[in-house]
């Protein structure tokens, strides 16, 4: 079993003891999320693909506060906010956008990619180096830079 997926657990215990029902309930929605792919897919969740589910979890909750904040519902922006908290605690420290430069450098560098027509090989390298401790809006946006330079 992957270390995320019994870290998951584990915390999932401690909030039930602790009786912290809006922890519990966070836990329990991403376990339902992996167990409901690993039951699709008939697999064993990796810890990057588990990070891949709490990267896709954050971005809805993103979301979801750009629209509360839209509908003037700060009850559900405080919220989604707390949620966030809980989900990003899963996940590796986010990198700098320097440090995302420096590495998107060294993979044009080692694939040649000379122009805006090795996007596609340049992206696939970032995700495999950096994973989900950079989004993929933020690399995609210095890689197009570095790409037209």
């Amino acid at each position: 079993m992957s270390e995320l997926k019994e870290r998951l657990k584990t915390d999932l215990k401690t909030a039930m003891k602790e009786k912290d029902t809006f922890k519990r309930d966070v836990i329990r929605f991403v376990m339902s999320a992996i167990k409901q792919i690993e039951v699709d897919e008939r697999k064993e969740l990796s810890d990057s693909d588990i990070e891949a589910i709490l990267v896709k979890q954050i971005k809805q909750r993103n979301d979801a506060i750009e629209q509360f904040r839209e509908g003037g519902r700060e009850d559900l922006v405080e919220k989604n906010e707390k949620e966030l908290e809980i989900l990003r605690s899963y996940l590796p420290e986010p990198m700098s956008e320097d440090e995302v430069r420096e590495i998107l450098k060294q993979i044009i560098e080692e694939t040649g990619a000379s122009g805006m027509k090795d996007m596609g090989k340049v992206m696939g390298e970032a995700k495999a180096k950096i994973g989900s401790r950079a989004e993929g809006r933020v690399i995609n946006q210095i890689a197009k830079e570095l790409l037209n330079a």
